[in-house]
């Protein structure tokens, strides 16, 4: 968290240089795990959300520096069967605090380019379990020591500015750490991967 607060502080001094370039975006995301470990279950794309603060700093011609503050949820989600035959649902949501440091290339057309690193924060993870007309539900703590707290990863994406004040964003972020589970069926190793869809909007 300290880390995070150091980071804000920076992108806070970067806003009092440019204010004009201050703006938000919120939109959906479609989470999913890439398997590391040799977990034997399939999962599929989980919903969530994302919603945050953006910079947009000129460095050049159609180029600028575009650091973010978000919070994103992140997860999968697995189907199957119990030893009894009744159909289950297991679904996983961690939520990020996650800052990332991109490069955007526009054209004159309106569309642009989004690429670079983030980093990710964990701050918290929810296991839902249902089957039949039970449901258990438990939240895991960051501290949890299966999990990696902090991870590295890769942003690349496109945008369309709607206006001058609107855009409309789609990427792909892909974690390039994995979680560090234990490679078992309650702690699975896996790296993140989500794709976004969002509306940004300038102040």
């Amino acid at each position: 968290m300290k880390r995070i607060l150091i980071l804000f502080s920076v992108l806070v001094s970067a806003v009092a240089v440019n204010a004009q370039s201050l703006g938000g975006r919120v939109g959906v995301n479609f989470a999913n795990m890439i398997r590391t470990g040799d977990d034997n279950f399939e999962t599929e794309f989980k919903p969530g959300f994302h919603a945050g603060i953006t910079l947009d700093i000129p460095i050049a011609s159609q180029i600028s520096f575009a650091p973010e503050l978000m919070f994103s949820q992140k997860g999968y989600k697995s189907s199957g069967r119990t030893l009894f035959g009744a159909d289950n649902d297991y679904t996983v949501t961690t939520n990020f605090v996650e800052i990332p440091i991109l490069l955007k290339i526009g054209t004159s057309s309106g569309f642009n380019i989004h690429l670079g690193p983030q980093v990710s924060f964990l701050t918290s993870t929810t296991e839902k379990f249902e089957t039949g007309d039970d449901e258990y539900r438990r939240t895991v703590k960051a501290e949890n020591d299966d999990l990696r707290k902090n991870l590295i990863g890769g942003v690349i994406g496109v945008g369309f500015n709607v206006g001058t004040r609107t855009s409309l964003v789609a990427r792909y972020a892909l974690d390039l750490q994995k979680n560090e589970g234990n490679g078992n069926s309650e702690t699975p190793e896996y790296r993140n991967q989500v794709i976004q869809l969002g509306l940004g909007f300038k102040f």
